[in-house]
């Protein structure tokens, strides 16, 4: 596999020579798009672990400049090998940050991965047992965070929207790309902290994506934390959105959704309310807003997995998962709309039954899960994930269709279903669900990408390819799909069909840094724009299956039953991120050291995309 990591500000002209011949193109519609997939973290070292793993991937398009993409992912290009230290443990390394970006200038038919300074670990491969020090030095990650005493957390958004000038927002001034994401202190002592709590959000931004892509780190504006902290307050779950098309009277207003978990460290209690954060100044300052009930309990199971968008008008949606206690989960999405630019906001309205993806319980992780014992959790891929054709970067065009996709359990285990609806009145009422995965598929997580105009909707998802496995030595398979539908004049989408199956990996080789699971993240995204598609989804084609970790992770199992079934306790789904759980309960098989039982790619999960033009233009 070749990598291509653009980390020498010497090659910043020719990277603006390559983006201005792409704007080129962009104007006069000759967009070099090839079809077929390839990676889009290309920087990573793809034969350490946990240095080779990528997961839980966004995707944004320039409005005004659709050739030019914008990528995130959680990205541990820059921690330290299992080797350190006690090899048979693999920790997220102290103040080492994990927000990956990567960028294409061709419409996604190529990515670049650029390469930073701060703080780092990727210098810590070695023999096992030897010691290293993380140090300032090269990173693959958000530039800035070591410098502010923070961290880069992970749960990547990515959005673009018009550059503010001296008369306010305009394309003409340029664009300005956001980056969303969780971050925590960098100090350990309260008189170290930059902010009170546990995890906050925090938004980067460049006005120059070819200097950012090419490695120069002072393209970047220094992060700005945009959540309200208290000090048990762990911010989770978030997605970023800029308002693009000039027709709103609000254009260019940001929007971060995200769920604010006001307890004990990790997100472990209540109470958990939906939060919206706005910015009417290109992100300079930011007013959060409460949007949901705070408490869970009996009358609230609680909301997460939020998506937020804007129509050609400028009222802004946004939409979340409400739980419900009981198993199976009928759960719900909810929509909330701001009419006033996000000063006020309306109360949550059910708008679709989401029933929950969570089939199986697995004891090795408590967790709900999808594959088998040991595997990857779903707790979120019942969560609406929504696109909006609204014209951008004008709003001439617009129809305004609304497009919600999910995964759904309804069909019970081994026949999860990726789901579509659709609003051609601004949310007021919606179409029956549709389930459209091709056949034998069985749907993780989904997202949809619509085209300004209204005339397309392109479609990503993962999916398991075999059954619920009640061992983990038997073949599991992980594939990337992407789907493309038109629009007829009644807002239907019509004539679904594959224009993409990715090649299909065994997510038994990807793992939770505390090895006790698989793990492949939350997310997957696609965009849509007037002449082609692209997605971004995980991947595990390249992952080496590990026996040795398949052996010790079997041997974790609760004796008896291995899928209670029904057993869902729904205090799990808010859990935010994965743990790091210590070595403490073995199950009678020795503790394996990845970097020296298993195959050197044993946890490379990548990040891979795909772009291709509309198959249906005339």
């Amino acid at each position: 596999m070749s990598r291509h990591v653009w980390s020498s500000t010497a090659r910043l002209g020719g990277v603006v020579a390559l983006v201005a011949a792409a704007l080129v193109f962009a104007v006069s519609g000759a967009f070099a798009v090839h079809g077929g997939d390839r990676e889009v973290t290309v920087g990573s070292n793809d034969a350490v672990f946990s240095q080779n793993k990528q997961n839980e991937p966004a995707i944004a398009v320039d409005a005004a400049h659709p050739n030019i993409l914008a990528a995130g992912a959680n990205d541990n290009i820059d921690m330290e090998s299992c080797n350190a230290g006690d090899p048979t443990t693999c920790p997220f390394t102290p103040g080492v940050g994990v927000s990956g970006i990567s960028f294409s200038f061709d419409s996604g038919d190529t990515w670049v991965q650029p390469t930073y300074t701060g703080y780092t670990a990727r210098h810590c491969v070695g023999p096992p047992g030897f010691t290293c020090t993380p140090r300032p030095g090269p990173i693959g990650t958000l530039p800035w965070y070591f410098e502010s005493g923070l961290v880069s957390d992970g749960d990547p958004a990515v959005a673009f929207g018009p550059r503010p000038g001296p008369n306010g927002f305009s394309w003409a001034n340029g664009s300005r790309l956001y980056y969303a994401n969780l971050t925590a202190n960098f100090g350990a002592t309260r008189s170290e902290q930059a902010f009170r709590g546990f995890e906050a959000l925090a938004v980067s931004r460049t006005d120059n994506a070819a200097a950012a892509a090419a490695g120069d780190k002072n393209a970047w504006m220094r992060p700005v934390v945009i959540s309200k902290q208290s000090s048990t307050t762990f911010m989770d779950k978030e997605q970023i959105w800029a308002d693009n098309a000039s027709s709103s009277p609000f254009f260019g207003h940001v929007y971060v959704c995200g769920v604010a978990f006001r307890s004990n460290s990790r997100g472990n209690g209540f109470p958990a309310p939906l939060t919206i954060a706005t910015s009417t100044d290109g992100g300079n300052t930011w007013k959060q807003k409460q949007v949901t009930a705070a408490g869970v309990g009996p009358q609230n199971a609680g909301f997460s997995g939020c998506s937020v968008r804007t129509d050609s008008r400028g009222r802004v949606y946004a939409f979340a998962n409400e739980f419900s206690f009981g198993f199976p989960g009928f759960g719900f999405h909810v929509m909330i709309t701001s009419e006033d630019g996000g000063q006020n906001w309306s109360r949550p309205r059910r708008i679709l039954q989401a029933v929950d993806a969570c089939n199986a319980f697995d004891p090795v992780i408590g967790r709900c899960v999808e594959d088998g014992v040991a595997g990857a959790r779903n707790d979120l891929a019942s969560a609406p994930s929504v696109d909006i054709a609204n014209g951008a970067p004008t709003g001439a065009d617009a129809t305004d269709e609304i497009v919600d996709t999910w995964v759904d359990g309804r069909a019970g285990l081994n026949n999860e279903q990726v789901m579509v609806s659709y609003s051609t009145n601004r949310g007021a009422s919606w179409a029956a669900p549709t389930a459209v995965q091709h056949p034998g598929d069985r749907g993780y997580y989904s997202a949809p990408g619509v085209s300004p105009d209204g005339r397309d909707v392109y479609l990503v998802y993962n999916a398991f390819t075999t059954p619920w496995r009640f061992n983990t030595t038997d073949p599991r398979g992980l594939v990337g799909v992407v789907l493309h539908a038109d629009l007829a004049a009644n807002g239907a989408p019509t004539g679904w069909t594959q224009v993409h199956r990715g090649a299909v990996g065994d997510p038994r080789g990807s793992s939770q840094n505390d090895l006790r699971a698989e793990f492949l993240g939350d997310y997957v995204y696609a965009i849509g724009t007037r002449t082609y598609g692209a997605a971004v989804w995980n991947d595990a084609r390249n992952a080496g299956v590990c026996p040795a970790i398949n052996a010790w992770r079997m041997s974790l199992r609760e004796t008896g039953d291995p899928i209670p079934a029904g057993s869902v306790r729904r205090a799990e789904k808010e859990e935010p991120e994965e743990e790091e759980v210590e070595p403490n309960q073995e199950g009678g098989v020795p503790r394996p050291a990845p970097n020296v039982d298993c195959p050197p790619t044993f946890g490379n999960t990548d990040i891979f995309g795909w772009s291709g033009a509309d198959p249906t233009a005339p």
